[in-house]
């Protein structure tokens, strides 16, 4: 199941994607809910990222490739950090390159989305509380990632974390394909398969010290190929068995 979050006419709401339609539901994602049967063309709604989360978890050097392009070495523990709700952007919106950096880089990555409160979650309950998976861009200030030894303002400016363009509620995440291309030019194919831990693994790591609240999402880390973006680049992220989330750079006013 596609579940999607969009605006009509002003208002937001979830729906049900079924080919080129949208059925609105009753209610919200995280709970039973009901199709209300009223069916919108995708053409008419606009997608908005699809949940707003409380907290983005992202997960650093979890491809050993992509560590080692960085002069990194896979670590012994994940590397966890944070991108703040205020980075978060949806499908189609602007990524926004950030006045303190000259060095902007694309990151394609699995995000998984936490569909119900959860601490200390054992590895067999772990499906459990995931909702599903979307599509998500690490975009990084690489240059300032270098100079700052916290990451908080290198991963996590405004428009640096765009998620989309739906929750694939059926997607297994064990070897999926994770693609992105720069103005329609392969720079990243990967598998999550190659992920050094799992998404089992980090959701076990995460909970172990947090409260996992509905809609928040962790970013499971990117495949090797990562480069810059500039401003009027467009960048697509496509999952396998999920979709594709395209925005476009621009410049800030």
């Amino acid at each position: 199941m596609r579940i999607a979050r969009f605006s009509l006419d002003g208002n937001v709401a979830f729906g049900v994607i079924e080919g080129d339609e949208l059925d609105i539901i009753k209610g919200h994602p995280f709970a039973d809910f009901e199709r209300s049967g009223r069916r919108i063309p995708l053409d008419k709604i606009r997608l908005l990222p699809p949940v707003l989360p409380n907290k983005v978890v992202a997960i650093g050097r979890n491809y050993a490739e992509h560590a080692k392009e960085l002069g990194n070495e896979v670590p012994d523990a994940p590397v966890v950090f944070f991108k703040p709700s205020t980075s978060v952007a949806g499908p189609g919106d602007p990524i926004v390159y950030p006045s303190f950096s000259s060095e902007v880089h694309y990151e394609a990555e699995l995000a998984v989305v936490i569909g119900r409160m959860c601490k200390e979650v054992p590895r067999e309950r772990v499906r459990d509380v995931i909702l599903g998976y979307t599509c998500a861009n690490d975009v990084t200030a690489r240059d300032v990632q270098r100079a700052e030894s916290q990451w908080a303002r290198a991963k996590g400016f405004d428009t640096s974390c765009p998620l989309g363009p739906w929750v694939e509620t059926e997607a297994d995440p064990g070897d999926l394909a994770v693609q992105c291309t720069v103005n329609g030019e392969q720079r990243q194919l990967g598998r999550t398969s190659e992920m050094v831990r799992s998404v089992e693994d980090l959701i076990v790591h995460v909970t172990e010290a947090m409260t996992l609240l509905p809609g928040d999402v962790i970013l499971t880390g990117t495949p090797a190929g990562v480069g810059p973006l500039n401003v009027g680049d467009e960048v697509a992220v496509t999952i396998e068995g999920i979709g594709t989330l395209t925005n476009k750079v621009i410049k800030r006013d």
